[in-house]
């Protein structure tokens, strides 16, 4: 029986005024019955659109159709033909621009929340059956490596594994889950839900091996030297990017990446940790993506009083998730749109004083279709802060391009790789991600990775 309620169930959230404070989860998540009469909102539609919008084409109608009859762990069984991570994609993708931005119910109300219900049921399987661990798989004796261990280069180790290749996954930091470890903060997406997946990765028997920077401890063409048929890379676009304006090399400037890296993985807001990081009054958080909330909402659970979002556009333009600028704004983040920065002020020790800004007005769409912004001559005005978080994108980390012989980038500086499989111009080698288009959403990574190992396997079949 379908359920006619136009909007979603919603979702069970901490306080704002609680969470602010603290880097507990801020959802907690369906319930059995909340679920079931979500479920039960899917009109099932004989075309599936809902599945043309999702990057890993997972089986939404069948999985969502079990939850209505609240046969919870044959929908987990259903979502893990296809998808590795469900437990983390249920709580970071884009939904609404993906499977939801297509659901039928989304066109007279609310669509189906099909992420909110994929991670109820990873959550599921995770509180019954998470402590039975999985089994190794018998190698086919074909050797591979995989390096980076974020999205991209645990969707393509999961699916190599399944089908019996002896994996080893290279990791650059001390940690495994690449972005999803030093980028997602832990109230958005908990630590203790990536190290599952790494570890039910591992008990199929693939190795992990950290500290271990490909293109310094060892090139890919060595890794094909010392036996490894293919090579995958999935190294991700980590190399901060800053606006190169007057005053961005005072004390208390951080890139995105460093600060939230300090916090997510070095772990600075638990008081055990030694983590340098300077408690803040106030903060001026430069950017208007899911990065930048990131590191807002971070700044407000370190101590900050006040935390300024400064974003060139207007919330119409803004590239964030709803949600997120919406969880922002209830934990008191203040977003000062249409200003733009112009420098950076500090004192006689070199420490930041300030932020110098200009208004903007929004003229005719630029080739990204958005509206541009043009600068109010005479506006300039200073934001008082001591602390300046630089969130506006990241670069392309070129180390594997510069010590790989027969590999070419692409026109954004990335990995050169076809869309279909990721072969590059070393057929021997494939790559996906960001390390590939740039920074872009973690299920597109995972598509990614995905891909290239089906265009690995076929690669070696070839070779036999």
């Amino acid at each position: 029986m379908i359920n006619f309620v136009e909007n979603k169930n919603p979702m069970p959230e901490v306080d704002p005024n609680v969470r602010n404070k603290c880097f507990v989860e801020v959802t907690s998540g369906y319930t059995d019955k909340m679920a079931i009469n979500e479920a039960m909102r899917c009109l099932q539609c004989r075309d599936r659109p809902c599945m043309d919008g999702c990057p890993v084409l997972i089986k939404i109608p069948e999985f969502v159709a079990q939850i209505a009859k609240g046969e919870f762990e044959e929908a987990f069984q259903i979502i893990s033909t296809t998808s590795s991570l469900p437990a983390i994609c249920g709580r970071v993708c884009p939904q609404e621009s993906q499977c939801e931005g297509r659901c039928v119910r989304g066109k007279d109300g609310e669509p189906v929340a099909i992420g909110r219900l994929e991670r109820f049921v990873a959550d599921w399987h995770r509180d019954h059956y998470g402590d039975i661990k999985d089994e190794a798989i018998a190698s086919n004796g074909h050797k591979v490596a995989v390096v980076g261990s974020g999205p991209a280069g645990l969707a393509c180790a999961g699916d190599l594994i399944n089908e019996g290749y002896d994996v080893t996954v290279f990791e650059s930091l001390h940690k495994e889950g690449g972005v999803l470890a030093y980028g997602i903060p832990e109230f958005r997406l908990p630590k203790s839900i990536v190290q599952m997946e790494v570890d039910k990765l591992a008990d199929k028997g693939v190795k992990f091996v950290k500290n271990a920077v490909v293109g310094m401890l060892v090139t890919v063409d060595e890794l094909l030297e010392e036996g490894y048929e293919s090579v995958f890379v999935g190294t991700g676009a980590g190399l901060p990017r800053f606006m190169d304006m007057p005053g961005e090399n005072l004390l208390g400037v951080y890139s995105a990446n460093e600060y939230l890296t300090r916090i997510n993985l070095m772990k600075a807001y638990k008081k055990e940790y030694d983590t340098p990081i300077k408690s803040n009054t106030n903060v001026a958080v430069i950017g208007g993506g899911n990065v930048a909330m990131d590191a807002a909402r971070c700044a407000k659970r370190m101590g900050a009083e006040n935390v300024y979002i400064v974003y060139r556009r207007s919330m119409e333009e803004i590239p964030a998730r709803k949600e997120e600028i919406e969880h922002a704004i209830e934990e008191g983040i203040i977003f000062k749109l249409l200003n733009n920065p112009v420098q950076v002020l500090g004192d006689e020790k070199q420490y930041v004083t300030g932020l110098e800004c200009v208004e903007m007005e929004l003229g005719e769409p630029d080739a990204s279709g958005r509206r541009r912004p043009i600068e109010k001559k005479g506006s300039n005005f200073v934001l008082d802060v001591d602390a300046v978080i630089v969130a506006i994108g990241t670069n392309l980390n070129k180390l594997i391009l510069d010590t790989t012989d027969q590999l070419e980038p692409n026109k954004r500086g990335g990995i050169c790789a076809s869309d279909d499989d990721g072969v590059t111009s070393n057929p021997a080698v494939f790559a996906g991600g960001d390390a590939v288009t740039g920074a872009a959403t973690v299920i597109l990574a995972m598509g990614a990775g995905k891909k290239a190992a089906a265009g690995m396997m076929e690669y070696m079949k070839k070779d036999q």
